[in-house]
């Protein structure tokens, strides 16, 4: 094998000057498909982190994935029975009974629960009035599967039990109404309850949904406020390990049989663009590394044609058909190989210049530069695509110098 190598070798350097062109055809290949893949897979790693960041990993609501059977169908489930026009029964919404769900939920490894109620009302302040959506919590427990504490730019979560009625809004919905901090304004459920409700902190996330609409008070307060005593409408889940929320969330709609719906669930179209989008960047720099391989199919093929007569003098030595194969086929991973080696170098170059860009433009997650991902395994994938695609260049010429009749080869000559 090591004289293979050493001939290999010797075949290549040989022929200096197209050995370095296919060399760096690779090398640029693997650089590109580096650089492009730690650009898209850096801004995709960012964007499901602030998915995950801003949302809960599971959410429990307070209604069922499909309706309930009619009772014609559940008489006869194979029967030609048609329905049409029926209108659902009426269902009191809501979580009830929550304490024992949250019993259950709790007991996983890893997870945080708490419930929430949502509902809308009308905020007034003198003559401005604006529609919210406002959430009640339980401080401790909202606070470990949530992460407004890091959003709060004045107060705490825990102000809203030091405080009766205390609410806590986002900083542009207060600039809408021109209140701050301390002020009291009156909050109207569309169940006609009215409180008046103390300001006692202000956030900010980036996202303009929330900070222009969106209102935190205690839970019981909220339950008062809707008019629906002893009820909540959502449970929210945080997990350990992210991955494991769709399967869990599954489980938990088999059990409890309200629906449950995982993060990956709620921002499914987003991730399928995700997968699209990888597809089309592997196919443009695997296109990129194909290219690159002509260049090692050519060159070894014209070493094959330059050297029948050597190979004709290796076969009457004693080498085997296979072991001509192998020997040219050595020289295309050699320059896969090194195309590799430089392309990486080349690679992390690019990625350490593309880290200097700066855009000077000011965005709500506070970034102004490339998200790059530094993963050691886009290298290895681009270096196996290397490898792999040097050898399938190499794999042709090496079976046809391995074909070659040294017989009529050495008559020939003569």
């Amino acid at each position: 094998m090591r004289l293979i190598i050493d001939l290999a070798r010797g075949m290549l350097s040989r022929r200096r000057r197209q050995t370095l062109v296919s060399v760096l055809g690779v090398a640029l290949g693997v650089a590109f498909f580096i650089a492009i893949t730690s650009i898209m897979r850096g801004f995709q790693t960012y964007f499901i982190q602030q998915v995950i960041d801003v949302q809960p990993h599971i959410v429990i609501k307070d209604e069922t994935r499909s309706p309930a059977p009619q009772a014609a169908h559940m008489a006869a489930p194979d029967g030609a029975v048609a329905i049409n026009g029926v209108k659902p029964v009426d269902r009191l919404r809501g979580i009830r009974a929550s304490g024992e769900r949250l019993a259950v939920l709790e007991a996983i490894p890893g997870a945080a629960a708490a419930p929430i109620l949502t509902g809308a009302a009308l905020l007034r302040y003198g003559s401005r009035d604006v529609t919210i959506t406002v959430t009640g919590v339980d401080p401790t427990r909202y606070a470990r599967v949530s992460n407004i504490e890091k959003d709060m730019l004045s107060g705490r979560l825990e102000d809203l039990r030091a405080t009766a009625n205390g609410l806590i809004i986002g900083d542009s919905l207060a600039l809408r109404l021109g209140v701050q901090l301390g002020d009291t304004v009156v909050a109207v459920s569309p169940r006609g309850v009215s409180l008046q409700m103390k300001i006692v902190g202000l956030f900010h996330t980036g996202l303009a949904t929330l900070d222009q609409s969106a209102g935190y008070v205690l839970l019981k307060v909220n339950q008062v406020l809707q008019d629906r005593p002893n009820v909540v409408n959502q449970i929210l889940l945080r997990l350990g390990d992210v991955t494991q929320a769709e399967p869990l969330a599954r489980e938990i709609e088999a059990r409890f049989g309200e629906r449950t719906e995982s993060w990956e669930e709620q921002n499914r179209n987003i991730l399928t663009v995700f997968v699209i989008q990888n597809a089309i960047m592997y196919s443009v720099t695997g296109a990129i590394l194909l290219v690159a391989a002509f260049g090692i199919y050519n060159i070894i093929s014209t070493v094959v044609f330059e050297k029948t007569r050597d190979i004709a003098i290796l076969k009457s030595l004693g080498f085997t058909e296979g072991d001509v194969q192998l020997l040219f086929l050595a020289q295309g991973l050699i320059a896969g190989f090194l195309g590799a080696a430089l392309g990486c170098l080349i690679g992390q170059l690019m990625i350490e210049g593309l880290a200097q860009v700066r855009f000077h433009t000011e965005t709500p997650a506070g970034n102004d530069r490339f998200l790059l991902a530094r993963d050691w395994r886009i290298y290895a994938i681009a270096s196996g695509f290397a490898m792999a695609s040097a050898a399938l260049a190499a794999v042709i010429p090496a079976r046809r110098a391995a074909r070659l009749d040294p017989v009529q080869i050495i008559r020939g000559a003569a």
